[in-house]
């Protein structure tokens, strides 16, 4: 009689079988699904509020979705500059990431090399962190003015925080025993913060940098609603609608503004799923 033969299974160091792993566009729709829940969850609320909780004189409050985007998106004279402020904004964004991501990380970088160092500059990161940001933009629009290098500042101060304290938590997250054996082998500074702090700290680096490319695209929007001087911004086009009352065109830059966000937060998502899910099992 044949013996029968078990299926062979890959087995990692830990004991537990290896489970076959699912086609990347499987996992990207069950990626994907919670959000497209969430954006019909919101579809189907404004249309119960504008026709079952308004009434036909007050539905000009929260018109429902196909009339305040056939409105603003069908008139060239309400799109055009409504996309052309929103590129403006997209621009200072990106910019005011980039900078908050360089000084984000090289202060975390500084205040790991020292436990002193760490004490002196850490609480001028939480004093930034804390200031209301509307108390600074008169003083950043009086000191820089109101045009694009203001309004990055303003991007800056907001997403500056969540990149040093993850940025530093990643950094100290080494172990103790790989910090002896670099100790036993005479490694320099350097050599332990390239070889062994960095790598340790990049899935910290990703999660601080997903917060960090929200919180940029709030700051855009508060630097362009209060910086009225020069080409607007999409917060600028915002605080026109509100103060005429035009809400076709008002919801539907707020919606333009909540894609663009989610847009960048995906994005960043991607990336460390690219990056960091395959070397670190995120």
């Amino acid at each position: 009689m044949t013996a029968l033969v078990e299926p062979t299974r890959t087995v990692p160091d830990d004991g537990s079988p290896t489970a076959p792993s699912r086609p990347w566009w499987r996992s990207a729709l069950a990626r994907s699904a919670p959000i497209a829940a969430a954006v019909a969850g919101i579809v189907v609320i404004w249309y119960a509020v504008s026709y079952l909780v308004l009434s036909p004189s007050q539905r000009f409050l929260l018109p429902p979705p196909h009339e305040a985007f056939g409105v603003a998106l069908g008139n060239p004279r309400i799109a055009g500059p409504m996309f052309e402020a929103l590129g403006r904004s997209a621009a200072v964004a990106l910019v005011g990431l980039v900078v908050a991501v360089v000084l984000g990380i090289a202060y975390a970088v500084v205040m790991s090399q020292s436990s002193w160092a760490e004490r002196i500059l850490y609480p001028y990161a939480v004093i930034l962190q804390t200031i209301p940001i509307l108390a600074l933009v008169p003083l950043i629009g009086i000191w820089l003015g109101y045009a694009f290098t203001a309004r990055v500042v303003v991007c800056v101060i907001i997403a500056l925080f969540p990149m040093i304290s993850n940025t530093l938590f990643g950094l100290q997250s080494a172990s103790r025993d790989a910090h002896d054996v670099l100790t036993l082998n005479r490694a320099t500074r350097w050599q332990r913060l390239v070889k062994l702090q960095l790598p340790a700290a990049v899935p910290a680096i990703f999660t601080g940098l997903r917060n960090a490319a929200g919180l940029s695209v709030i700051g855009v929007i508060v630097a362009d609603f209060y910086f009225q001087q020069g080409d607007p911004g999409i917060g600028g086009l915002l605080r026109l609608y509100t103060t005429k009352l035009q809400m076709e065109a008002l919801f539907t830059a707020i919606t333009l503004t909540a894609l663009f966000g989610v847009l960048v937060f995906s994005a960043f998502a991607l990336a460390d799923r690219l990056v960091v899910g395959r070397r670190y099992g995120r």
